[in-house]
C-alpha cells in the first residue's frame, strides 16, 4: 500500500519525460512518486537521482501538460511493483502492466519490486532438460536449455519477427510435476502492423501466455519497464506456482536505444556509440533473471532478440548481450536471400548448455553424434565453397563435389522447414537420413 509521504510544487525544470524537483526533504532512489498535472490528470513517476535537495524524477507516461507553476509531485515512500496473481495468464497488457484485452484489471494476490530478487548464486541450479522450440536449428544443433538464457541475432531486414512468432507458437517444455510450461512475451516499440501480427500468433496459442506489448507511439519510459514486469511475472509463475516459464523478449535494440535516449536527458556522459556507461549492467540486471533454483520445479529461461544495427556484431548491444549471456543464434541474410526460413547460420551459433539438455543415455549420445557430424561435414563444405569459386566444380575432386552436395542437402532438408513445426525425434530423423544418404554416418 502506497502512503503519501511530502508534497511538492517547487520544479526547477521540465526536459521531456524527466522532473527537476528541488527543496526536498527526504527521498529515496527508486522511490514511486506521483505526478498532479494542471488539467487534473495524473501519472506516475520515479526517483532516478538525488544531489542535496534536488531530486531527478522520471515520468511514466506522457509528460505533456507539465508546467513549472501548477505541477505538484507527491513521494509515496514505495518503490514501483507489480501485481501479481494466477490471473494474470492469458491477458496482454501495455509496457505499464494496464490491460489492452478490453478485460478488467484482475485482483492481485500480493505485489513484488519490478527489480526482482537476486538469486543467490549458491541456489542457483544448473540448467538442465531441453525447451523444444519446433525449429531444427535450435533443437537438434544448437539446444535451448531450462534456465537458459540464449539470444537471437537478427539484422534489418531478416524474419526474426516471424521467428519469434514461431517460437511463441511451437515452444514446448515438459514439467515432470505436469504444471506445464508459460510464456511470457514481451514486445518492445512496436509499429501497428506488427503489433496486429503478433497478437494474430497470441490468439493462436494453445498454451498459457503472458503479454506485456510496448507500441513505438507510447511513451519510451514505458520500453524500458515492460521488460522488466515481464520477468516478474516469469519469476512469480516459475518460483511460486512450479511453471517452466519462456519469455521471449524482441527487440533488445529498441530496449537499448530507448536507454540511451533517457541517459541523454539526464546529461550523462556518453559510452560507445552514444550509449550509456552503465549499458552492461543494466542488460545483465535483464538477462542473469533466468535460472533455475535449487530444490524448486520452476524455471525461467530467457531468449531475447537482437537486431544488430548496421549487421555488426561487435556493436556494443550484441557485443555485451553475448558477453551476459550462454551463447547466440545467429541469423544470415544469405540464407534469407535463397529462401531458406528460419534462416539462422549454424556455425556461428552456438548453445553453451547444450551438452545438459540433449537427453540420457543412447538418446543423448544419439545426439550429440548427429549434431557433431553435421556440423563437420557442413563446415567442410562451407569452406569449400571459397575454393569452388576460385577453380570451379570441375576443377575439384569428387570427395570435395560430395562435401558441396551435402551442405547445400543441409540448408534444404535440415535448415529449411518453412512454418512447419518439427518435434526433436522428427529432427534426428531427418538428420540421420540426410547423413546416411551421403554415407556419413559414423565418421569422424
Amino acid at each position: 500500500m502506497r502512503l503519501a509521504r511530502h508534497s511538492y510544487s517547487t520544479l526547477r525544470s521540465i526536459q521531456g519525460p524527466l522532473l527537476f524537483v528541488e527543496k526536498v526533504i527526504e527521498a529515496r532512489m527508486g522511490e514511486v512518486v506521483t505526478i498532479a498535472f494542471p488539467d487534473g490528470r495524473e501519472a506516475e513517476g520515479e526517483v532516478l537521482r538525488i544531489e542535496r535537495d534536488t531530486v531527478l524524477i522520471q515520468v511514466i507516461g506522457d509528460s505533456r501538460g507539465l508546467d513549472l507553476d501548477r505541477t505538484r509531485v507527491t513521494f509515496t515512500d514505495s518503490i514501483k511493483r507489480a501485481p501479481l496473481a494466477a490471473e494474470v495468464l492469458n491477458r496482454a497488457f501495455d509496457g505499464s502492466f494496464r490491460p489492452i484485452d478490453e478485460l478488467p484489471m484482475f485482483v492481485p494476490e500480493k505485489w513484488a519490486p519490478v527489480s526482482g530478487l537476486p538469486m543467490n548464486p549458491v541456489a542457483r541450479e544448473r540448467p538442465q532438460e531441453m525447451i523444444e522450440t519446433g525449429f531444427s536449428t535450435i533443437d537438434g544443433l544448437n539446444t535451448l536449455v531450462k534456465g537458459q538464457k540464449l539470444p537471437i541475432f537478427s539484422c534489418a531486414g531478416l524474419p526474426s519477427r516471424e521467428l519469434a512468432a514461431g517460437i511463441l507458437e511451437h515452444a514446448r517444455a515438459k514439467s515432470a510435476e505436469g504444471a506445464g510450461s508459460v510464456v511470457v512475451f514481451v514486445a518492445l516499440g512496436l509499429a501497428f502492423h506488427e503489433y496486429a501480427y503478433y497478437r494474430q500468433t497470441l490468439e493462436r496459442l494453445k498454451g498459457d501466455y503472458v503479454a506485456f506489448i510496448n507500441l513505438a507511439r507510447d511513451p519510451v519510459v514505458e520500453r524500458l519497464l515492460a521488460p522488466r514486469f515481464g520477468l516478474t511475472v516469469a519469476e512469480y509463475l516459475a518460483f511460486e506456482h512450479g511453471r517452466d516459464v519462456l519469455v521471449v523478449v524482441t527487440d533488445m535494440t529498441n530496449y537499448c536505444d530507448a536507454l540511451r535516449e533517457v541517459s541523454t536527458a539526464r546529461e550523462e556522459l556518453p559510452g560507445r556509440r552514444g550509449y550509456p556507461g552503465y549499458l552492461y549492467s543494466d542488460l545483465a540486471s535483464l538477462y542473469e533473471r533466468a535460472g533455475r533454483i535449487k530444490g524448486q520445479p520452476g524455471s525461467v529461461t530467457l531468449l531475447p532478440v537482437v537486431t544488430m544495427p548496421e549487421d555488426d556484431i561487435t556493436h556494443p548491444i550484441p557485443d555485451l548481450t553475448g558477453y551476459i549471456t550462454e551463447g547466440q543464434i545467429v541469423l544470415s541474410r544469405e540464407l534469407h536471400q535463397r529462401g531458406v526460413f528460419p534462416p539462422v547460420d549454424v556455425l556461428p551459433s552456438l548453445s553453451r548448455l547444450m551438452q545438459r539438455g540433449i537427453g540420457k543415455g543412447r538418446t543423448r549420445e544419439d545426439h550429440r553424434e548427429i549434431a557433431n557430424l553435421l556440423y563437420m561435414h557442413y563446415a567442410t563444405g562451407r569452406d569449400l565453397r571459397r575454393l569452388e569459386a576460385i577453380v570451379g566444380r570441375e576443377g575439384m575432386s569428387e570427395a570435395d563435389r560430395r562435401m558441396l552436395e551435402f551442405a547445400a542437402a543441409f540448408e534444404q532438408a535440415i535448415v529449411h522447414q518453412g512454418e512447419a513445426r518439427r518435434g526433436i525425434e522428427e529432427t534426428l530423423d531427418a538428420s540421420r537420413a540426410l547423413l546416411e544418404r551421403f554415407e556419413l554416418l559414423g565418421a569422424a
